[in-house]
Parts: structure tokens; sequence; C-alpha cells
């Protein structure tokens, strides 16, 4: 693999972050990838590394499922909303399966999912991905909805309104990996 930590630092743009994506679907080790600089101290590396890896299909990203729990500990550890927005779009195109719940994750996905200082692709995601772990278990559902329900769309963005509405009226759906 020729992407180094230094090819990505710094500011990178849409085609930038394709390219990446080609020479690691080239290589065809997105898990080698991730884990190399996922991690990364510098926060651009590992936003870039991650931005390259959400242009992957979802058929290249299952490569991904063995480090699924790594990238929700990311995601839960990192101060950088941006590698934290990056890594939730990555879990939510995994599969995650019952045995897969975490309570620390559903509780995080709930907490930022209703916090109005947390950016709003980032509640998106945590609603998203709050429907889907709660969907394995009645009681967990009706936490959810009960706090879904209680959101005052006052104060949200139209990218949490929309979730949230397609969520209560049926129409959004969970992909269920066979």
């Amino acid at each position: 693999m020729h992407i180094t930590r230094e090819r990505l630092k710094g500011a990178y743009s849409e085609g930038e972050a394709l390219a990446i994506y080609k020479e690691v679907k080239d290589t065809n080790d997105f898990i080698h990838f991730a884990q190399k600089f996922m991690h990364d101290k510098d926060y651009q590396v590992a936003r870039n590394a991650l931005w390259g890896l959400t242009k992957a299909t979802d058929k290249e990203l299952s490569q991904l499922q063995p480090i699924l729990h790594e990238l929700i500990d990311l995601s839960l550890s990192t101060e950088n909303s941006s590698v934290r927005r990056l890594s939730l779009n990555v879990i939510l195109r995994l599969e995650i399966k019952e045995e897969d719940l975490r309570t620390d994750f559903f509780d995080f996905c709930l907490e930022h999912m209703v916090n109005l200082e947390e950016l709003p692709g980032i509640q998106s995601l945590c609603i998203k991905l709050a429907y889907h772990m709660a969907s394995f278990y009645p009681e967990l559902m009706g936490e959810f909805m009960r706090i879904l329900n209680s959101m005052d769309m006052v104060y949200y963005k139209p990218a949490v309104i929309s979730i949230r509405r397609n969520i209560l009226s049926g129409k959004y759906k969970i992909k269920r990996k066979v």
C-alpha cells in the first residue's frame, strides 16, 4: 500500500478522498488500511483515512466487520467530530447483530441524538444506529421511541427532523444484511 501517514495529513477534497479509496480498493485490504490510520493521533490523518473508506461500497466495507467494535470504540472515544461522524457512518453500513449490541454504544447514541450541541450529521447517524440497536429488544425500542417523541423539533436541523419523521412514520427501514 502506497498510502502514507504524510499523504493523509492536511486538508482533503472529495477527489482526494476518492483517490485514497481507489488505492485501497486496488489492494483490497480495507481492514489493514483502517487499522493503520483510524487511530492516528493526528485527527487529519484519521479523518482523511475514514473519509476515503466512506467511498467504498457496502460489500467492500464488509471487510471491516471484524473490527466493528474497534470502530465503535473509536466513535465513543474520539474528541474530533469529523472522526466521530465518519466512524459512525462506517458503523452504520456494517452489519450489527443482536450479539453486537453494546449498552455503552446504545447509551452514547441516545445521548448524542438529542444533544443540541452535537452536529446534525452525528445526531442523525446516532438516531439511525440507536433505532437499529433498539429493534432487537422491545424494551429498548420503547425507551428509544419515548426519547424520539420527546424531542422538540424547534431546536433541531432539517437532517434530524427528517430522519425522526421517517422513523416515526415507518418510512425508514433497517437494512439487515443476509
